[in-house]
């Protein structure tokens, strides 16, 4: 693993451990003892998002799973996925999951829009190769035909 590799993994890291907390890129550049600037486009390189969008997909992930998983209020979910009103949170929320908070909780049905960034890949003729995974939904239809 590539020295640019091992620190988007501590930043991967830091941030998981402290998605429930308040951070922000200072402080994760503090912990993993880069500039900002530097990390955050190594970071960017490597995942294609900038560490404060990582950190708030995740956020936005998890909450969605508490608002379907759990009965919490929606403004304790907001408060601790690091919204200070529960209207920012509504805003973000409904950009990432099309709906807001409330309706979502009443359609049930839990679906993560970013999970961790798993580094797990292989060089191959110069190019990165992600493992992706995919779910297809397919629809089979029967058609009947008159032979005239």
């Amino acid at each position: 693993m590539n020295v640019h590799k091992k620190i988007v993994k501590k930043v991967i890291d830091y941030i998981e451990d402290n998605l429930e907390n308040e951070i922000d890129l200072e402080k994760i550049a503090e912990n993993i003892g880069y500039s900002k600037f530097h990390l955050n486009r190594i970071f960017t390189e490597e995942t294609g998002y900038t560490i404060y969008k990582y950190l708030q997909m995740r956020r936005l992930t998890i909450a969605a799973q508490k608002l379907v998983n759990t009965k919490k209020p929606i403004t304790e979910i907001a408060y601790e996925a690091g919204y200070n009103s529960q209207q920012a949170f509504s805003l973000a929320f409904k950009q990432i999951y099309l709906y807001p908070p409330k309706t979502y909780r009443d359609i049930g049905v839990f679906v993560p829009r970013q999970n961790k960034i798993s580094l797990n890949f292989r060089a191959y003729s110069g190019y990165v190769t992600y493992k992706v995974s995919v779910t297809y939904r397919i629809s089979v239809r029967k058609i009947e035909v008159d032979a005239a």
